[in-house]
């Protein structure tokens, strides 16, 4: 026997028993204003909630809020007009070093905690989302869910090249305890909520 078997011989003989997963249902609650909810966790960790009923209330918004920035990216093509659209995943990721402004859709968004759920389908280029100094997601409210659970539950069955959870603008404690948002990844988070 080798010392591999050895090895893995001995963790299969030392395995835990198996327990019963906790019953979770009470997190499950249908009577909760998801909406209201995200927009108040979402908040509370640096971030923004825009309603727009439309991609027009977006551009107006960034018009209003973000014209001055110089270099505006965009996966959305009904956006192409206000920023530089990227089509596909050929994009070379040290071209955005200079992005002041990333707009991006997202697959969904969780109530409790203020994160969204982007798939490199969506975001198309992996660094975008991190590398821009401002980031923009677009949501729609039909894509919203209360918890985590069910989070897991709508996306736990599919397969992705790359995806991710993002709650709010980067941000760390770590400088002399203090609150740094920005530290490491896009400074301002803003989500357009859609109907």
């Amino acid at each position: 026997m080798t010392s591999r078997e050895k090895i893995l011989s001995a963790v299969k003989a030392n395995q835990p028993d198996l327990a019963t997963l906790p019953d979770v249902d009470f997190l499950l609650q249908e009577d909760v204003d998801v909406s209201e909810k995200f927009i108040a966790a979402l908040t509370a960790i640096g971030g923004q909630v825009v309603m727009v009923e439309n991609y027009t209330g977006i551009k107006d918004f960034i018009k209003k809020n973000f014209e001055q920035l110089s270099r505006k990216i965009t996966t959305v093509s009904q956006l192409n007009d206000i920023a530089e659209y990227v089509e596909d995943n050929s994009a070379n990721p040290h071209s955005l070093e200079n992005v002041d402004y990333a707009i991006i859709e997202a697959d969904l968004a969780i109530a409790e905690n203020g994160a969204i759920w982007v798939t490199e389908d969506k975001i198309r280029t992996r660094v975008l989302p991190f590398i821009s100094q401002h980031l923009a997601v677009i949501i729609r409210q039909k894509d919203m869910v209360p918890t985590m659970h069910q989070a897991y539950n709508k996306i736990g069955s599919n397969d992705y090249g790359f995806a991710t959870f993002i709650a709010g603008p980067s941000k760390t404690a770590d400088i002399e305890q203090s609150l740094v948002l920005g530290a490491h990844g896009a400074r301002s988070m803003t989500i357009f909520l859609m109907p």
